[in-house]
């Protein structure tokens, strides 16, 4: 399914729906197919709104969390969103994580799934290789428990940007940016429900990671799908979108 990619000053996005807001953020190569099945079963009842985040595009000096953050802060200013529910998979989570503690009043509810932000395997314990599509391939069908998920358009993607040397640089910042930003210390501050989506086989942010967020987030919940990777959206998408569903639709108490 295509969706209308909207352009406002700096930022490229998708907008669909009416209702309460729903904000995506991607991972670090993520796409709009990785969101279809919760933009198709969301959009109905709710806003989604999914801003491309600029990972390649960025100038090297703001390749990192906080410069990512900082373009969430002024999608979000630029377009007057407030009272909203933020979805972070992989880095978009790590992301989400220090947009919620820079801007509490803003957001209303948190969701991560697989998120970075205390430990991350990145791209199966090592960085891109140039120029080696097979290694490339390997990194992906890691990120999945269903290595069929790991189709012949998202590893080209995947290999387009690592064998591109600028966009290859911006990656390497992001990655090592993400690990050494630990938010362990911080977690504690965050005070608005959490849910917390993860895939027991996941080898990039294991489950113990899962865990870890449960214990130091307060108001958080896990859980846990069977035979699922690094993005639950993707690989169990009736079931990420069932225990999201069941979320949105409690009622957050003042």
């Amino acid at each position: 399914m295509k969706y209308q990619i909207k352009q406002l000053a700096e930022f490229s996005y998708v907008d669909e729906g009416h209702g309460d807001v729903l904000l995506l953020l991607h991972g670090l190569f993520g796409a709009l197919s990785n969101w279809e099945s919760v933009i198709s079963k969301f959009s109905k009842k709710q806003r989604v709104i999914i801003p491309i985040l600029p990972i390649i595009e960025m100038p090297i000096r703001e390749a990192s969390i906080d410069g990512l953050t900082s373009y969430t802060e002024r999608f979000v200013e630029k377009l007057g969103l407030d009272n909203f529910t933020i979805l972070g998979n992989s880095l978009g989570g790590h992301i989400a994580l220090v947009y919620t503690l820079n801007n509490k009043s803003k957001v209303n509810k948190l969701i991560l799934t697989g998120s970075s932000g205390l430990f991350e395997n990145s791209m199966g314990g090592s960085y891109p290789k140039r120029g080696d599509r097979k290694y490339i391939e390997e990194r992906v069908k890691y990120t999945f428990y269903n290595p069929l998920m790991a189709s012949k358009e998202l590893v080209d993607e995947v290999f387009d940007i690592t064998n591109n040397i600028r966009k290859g640089l911006n990656i390497v910042s992001i990655a090592k940016s993400a690990q050494r930003h630990n938010l362990s210390k911080l977690l504690n501050e965050i005070d608005v429900k959490t849910l917390l989506v993860w895939g027991l086989n996941d080898t990039i942010t294991p489950p113990q990671v899962a865990h870890e967020f449960n214990r130091l987030i307060k108001k958080s919940e896990v859980r846990f799908i069977d035979k699922c990777g690094h993005a639950p959206m993707m690989e169990h998408p009736d079931l990420f979108n069932e225990y999201v569903d069941e979320f949105l639709k409690e009622t957050v108490l003042i």
